[in-house]
């Protein structure tokens, strides 16, 4: 027998192993009554964590072990389990599919079939099957914002050399941020030499645009004096608008503006009329300055 005869023969005989479908959605978090807070722990927050409910049909075949929600796990891990049962879910990490939903919700279905302390597998594309929206109970996160990741570790963990030093590389990459109690999913951070405020709008990226080109127009889309609104980018099918704001003023000095500016924003989100030609250019101006650096 040739040897390209064998070779087929050859993989007539192997399995073929299916072919996932990745499918991309824009809005993975569609759905979920805290969408912009999701979207802005995994986009914006470099160290936060929320406590996740079950659904009903997991907690009777699982337990109602509990669930924590983290913007990121040691090595950016999709999940992993401790000793005594909970499970921690992370939202910014290396592998992914075109939904997001669709993977956050495999690697939680993957921790809890995990004995407690196991280490969990999670495929990097997942295919078809329940997303967060199937298997959490809904409703507001419950955010609390860390200084560091201590939160990852068991009671003297951080004892360990290793564990430590690793530890102090993670908070190494952790830049001040502040969640405002402005606006739901409004955030300011402090980088090098900078700090902002960035806010996740809630509402369709069309109206979110006429209403900020409405501001624009007015002259107020800033959020006072010695600020700048920077741009805006798109994350997971919302709009997040920027503003440069003087490094030295503290985050509590801007929940004012904030406020005040989120005011301003509704009343012109509420405006039903199509945009003027000065809207017009200004909308196309806006457009222009879309942010690709977060």
């Amino acid at each position: 027998m040739s040897k390209r005869r064998k070779s087929q023969r050859a993989a007539e005989a192997t399995p073929k192993r299916e072919k996932v479908r990745d499918v991309f959605v824009p809005r993975p978090f569609e759905g979920l009554t805290d969408e912009p807070e999701w979207i802005a722990l995994r986009e914006l927050v470099p160290a936060a964590s929320a406590p996740l409910r079950l659904a009903r049909e997991l907690v009777e075949e699982y337990g109602d072990r509990p669930v924590t929600l983290a913007t990121v796990l040691p090595t950016a891990a999709p999940a992993m389990t401790k000793p005594d049962g909970r499970i921690f879910i992370g939202l910014q990490r290396h592998q992914q599919s075109g939904d997001v939903s669709r993977d956050l919700a495999e690697a939680l279905l993957c921790a809890l079939r995990t004995e407690p302390g196991g280490q969990v597998t999670v495929p990097p594309l997942p295919g078809p099957g329940p997303r967060l929206q199937d298997i959490l109970v809904d409703g507001p996160l419950e955010i609390t914002m860390h200084d560091g990741f201590e939160f990852w570790l068991d009671p003297g963990a951080a004892d360990d050399p290793t564990v430590q030093a690793s530890l102090e590389r993670a908070n190494a990459a952790v830049y001040p941020t502040v969640r405002l109690a402005a606006a739901r999913a409004a955030y300011w951070c402090q980088v090098p030499e900078k700090a902002h405020v960035r806010w996740v709008l809630p509402d369709d990226e069309d109206a979110a645009l006429d209403a900020l080109s409405r501001l624009s127009v007015a002259g107020t889309l800033t959020l006072g004096e010695n600020t700048r609104f920077a741009g805006m980018f798109r994350a997971h099918g919302r709009l997040v608008p920027v503003w440069d704001l003087p490094e030295e003023t503290p985050a509590t000095e801007w929940e004012a503006p904030v406020a005040a500016f989120a005011g301003r924003y509704a009343e012109a989100l509420e405006e039903k009329e199509p945009l003027d030609a000065a809207g017009r250019r200004a909308r196309h101006g806006l457009v222009g300055r879309q942010l690709t650096l977060r």
